[in-house]
């Protein structure tokens, strides 16, 4: 190391992954290392590798500086801490913002690239979100918010009645599986930059339904918006989609945006029981107010209205 060389490393914040995160600085240069002992190959090789595609196709995402996968880690580039996240929650004119949103949303969803070489040399296709997938998702819900909330016998025929309304929901998507989803796309992903917006944790992308991102976004559990403001950011994704099947893609971003948000509460349960993330917990209220908020809208909920109703009467209020 050089006479005047400061090198400083220090652990910031994780998410709600095995991963841990330190930033690198070196004078002043920083970067980040990701650490992932558990679930090594999806946070550090398949992430650079999604975040590949993406830099592929001018989205900024993190890019590697160095790899040391065999000691669980990789090194790469310093987006800093400002999230749109910390931006919205102090702003009124969320909807400004949001626009910029949704035309990256758009960017992403126009990539063609399906396959790319990792660090290792060796190439990644991204996988399709087909069915097995969506409702392995949705059955956290019974797997960990059911288990923990429900006696044995309530618990039972709950899970037995969900399963068959759930799978009734999945057969009711109208939409292909054929465009580049993200599968967490909400402001505390989405980075301010320099040079526009960056997009981090994209470990977990598929190749999926068209609807499924943008109901990420605007049915966000961790920040609280208008219904006007929810209506106005799906009636300017689609007014930039002009061929879209109204019809098809409300009914996909309804059911998409409820199975997404039971598996939230299932997810956030797994990470207070399981991980002691108990922060996670206080999210649950808001995310059953939207899960009320579409199954309210839609008659296509009617069965699953009734049964959470029936077993989860407070909640549901």
């Amino acid at each position: 190391m050089k006479k005047n060389q400061k090198l400083n490393i220090r652990k910031i914040k994780g998410d709600a992954s095995f991963r841990k995160f330190y930033r690198k600085k070196n004078n002043k240069f920083t970067s980040i290392i990701v650490k992932a002992e558990k679930e090594k190959e999806k946070n550090l090789l398949i992430y650079d590798a999604i975040n590949r595609i993406l830099n592929k196709n001018r989205i900024f995402a993190p890019k590697l500086y160095s790899e040391k996968y065999t000691k669980n880690s990789i090194e790469i580039q310093d987006f800093g801490d400002k999230t749109f996240f910390k931006l919205l929650v102090k702003k009124n004119n969320k909807f400004l913002y949001f626009k910029k949103i949704i035309r990256v949303l758009k960017k992403i969803q126009s990539i063609k690239d399906r396959k790319i070489r990792n660090f290792k040399g060796k190439n990644y296709t991204i996988p399709k979100y087909n069915r097995k997938i969506l409702l392995n998702e949705a059955g956290l819900f019974c797997e960990w918010y059911i288990k923990k909330k429900l006696k044995k016998n309530d618990r039972i025929i709950f899970n037995k009645k969900f399963k068959k309304i759930v799978k009734r929901l999945s057969l009711n998507i109208k939409l292909r599986n054929d465009v580049f989803v993200h599968r967490d796309f909400h402001v505390s992903n989405l980075m301010i930059i320099k040079k526009g917006i960056g997009i981090i944790d994209s470990q977990d992308a598929l190749i999926g339904n068209k609807a499924y991102d943008l109901a990420s976004l605007i049915d966000d559990v961790r920040l609280k918006t208008s219904y006007s403001i929810k209506k106005k950011i799906y009636n300017y994704y689609i007014n930039l989609n002009k061929k879209i099947n109204k019809s098809k893609f409300k009914n996909d971003f309804e059911i998409l945006s409820v199975l997404r948000n039971l598996k939230v509460i299932g997810i956030f349960t797994r990470l207070a029981e399981r991980d002691n993330k108990r922060n996670y917990l206080k999210l649950i209220p808001y995310t059953w107010e939207l899960i009320n908020l579409r199954i309210e809208q839609n008659k296509v909920f009617d069965d699953l209205s009734n049964l959470l109703k029936q077993f989860f009467r407070k909640e549901i209020r």
